[in-house]
């Protein structure tokens, strides 16, 4: 491995940590590229660039060297055995979300999260089920 170590978290899946103890930090394109395998489970550079083609204007060359930088990250793994590399994410979308929101809280919302969820509930109507699971959570958070 380079210079980053794995470790395993709650649910199994592996989170990737540098050996200086900072977080991988997927960039928009590659966390665009991981929303695209965490949908998926695994897929081709060629099923990637397709589904990306769909919003956004990108070469296909730009596709395969993002995957192919993001698997030296370890954000990805990479299946090599056939001729068609087949790639998975590494990072799990919770892990993801937990990263990016902390560093959000801490950075934009000066440690505060009810700002940060004050500021996500004004900015767009929540639905009936949201708002229902967002009373559960506070229910369970009460207890």
């Amino acid at each position: 491995m380079r210079d980053y170590e794995r470790f395993t978290t709650f649910d199994t899946k592996l989170f990737v940590k540098m050996s200086n103890n900072k977080l991988l930090k997927p960039t928009e394109s590659e966390l665009e590229i991981l929303q695209i395998l965490w949908e998926k489970g695994k897929a081709t550079v060629r099923e990637v660039h397709e589904e990306l083609s769909a919003y956004k204007d990108s070469g296909y060359t730009t596709t395969l060297k993002l995957m192919q930088i993001m698997h030296e990250k370890g954000l990805v793994e990479r299946d090599d055995s056939s001729k068609t590399h087949i790639y998975e994410a590494v990072i799990t979308r919770e892990n993801t979300q937990k990263q990016m929101v902390g560093k959000m809280v801490s950075s934009l919302f000066g440690g505060s999260t009810s700002q940060l969820v004050m500021q996500a509930l004004g900015s767009s109507a929540p639905s009936r089920q949201e708002l229902e699971e967002i009373q559960k959570l506070l229910d369970n958070l009460k207890k």
